[in-house]
């Protein structure tokens, strides 16, 4: 064999070790992982099966990261935030109102608004919560908690005097049943309640789906008095001190802001203009 034959096959021999190697390296690679908080049962936002707008946002997410999906699902009752992103159990939790505390918010990738929702065969459109109408119809309103006045349509209701026609609905609802916070949108189309005052995206999802034809319509005043907003930005939240995961994330929103449009427009979010305007 010659000395230049023996050159040759060294040199083979080392470059079909070097591929054996990389390919081995290619295999055994962990491949990134994002892992999202999320609500199990909470349409229009997410659920188990992943059907929520939140769900199709986060996968967009995670194809855009080149990384699998892996959820940590929990209620969103109290201390939601305390057992998943304080503990470092995920990486981001989708829809979270921008600069809330205990977690550091992306720049927005929406901004939508509270709405009434009537059905359409009653004289109920272009309401406010100045209108009198209000003040005769039956009413519903979200609650988180055992106070009825602990949201801003309560608050904005009971500074103008209307209580006794108003009844509460629990935000989380009925937990063993599928998409709890539904009921109040149901109870529109029963006629158990001439009007619904709740979080725009559950209700324009919601009253889309209604076998009765629902109104869904923008709350007035966008702001009432000096403290109760009734339009936020939706961000998304990640663990404080992950400046790269929410660097990233907000690039990859900016850049697929079309496609979460179509997402939410699909979900019938109603959106308003500001900062969350893409």
């Amino acid at each position: 064999m010659t000395a230049i034959v023996r050159s040759l096959l060294a040199v083979a021999i080392v470059a079909a070790a070097g591929t054996a190697l990389a390919t081995a390296n290619a295999v055994t690679a962990p491949r990134r992982v994002l892992t999202v908080c999320a609500d199990p049962n909470n349409l229009p936002f997410s659920n188990r099966a992943g059907e929520g707008f939140e769900n199709r946002i986060a996968t967009l997410l995670a194809k855009e990261m080149n990384a699998d999906i892996n959820y940590v699902w929990w209620a969103q009752r109290r201390g939601y935030v305390r057992n998943t992103l304080t503990e470092a159990k995920c990486d981001i939790w989708p829809g979270v109102a921008s600069g809330v505390d205990m977690v550091t918010t992306t720049k927005p990738y929406y901004r939508s608004t509270y709405v009434f929702v009537t059905r359409a065969d009653k004289p109920l459109s272009g309401l406010s919560f100045d209108d009198a109408r209000l003040k005769r119809a039956k009413v519903g309103v979200q609650m988180v908690g055992a106070d009825a006045s602990n949201t801003p349509p309560a608050h904005a209701l009971a500074r103008r005097g209307i209580i006794d026609n108003v009844r509460g609905f629990m935000l989380y609802g009925d937990y063993a049943k599928p998409n709890p916070p539904a009921a109040i949108i149901d109870a529109v189309a029963s006629g158990e309640i001439d009007v619904a005052v709740v979080w725009g995206p559950l209700g324009g999802y919601f009253a889309a789906k209604s076998p009765v034809e629902l109104r869904v319509e923008p709350v007035t005043p966008q702001l009432d008095g000096a403290s109760w907003p009734m339009t936020y930005d939706i961000s998304m939240g990640v663990r404080r001190n992950t400046p790269a995961v929410q660097s990233e994330v907000e690039t990859i929103l900016a850049k697929q802001a079309g496609e979460v449009a179509a997402i939410l427009a699909e979900y019938h979010v109603p959106r308003v203009a500001g900062a969350g305007t893409q």
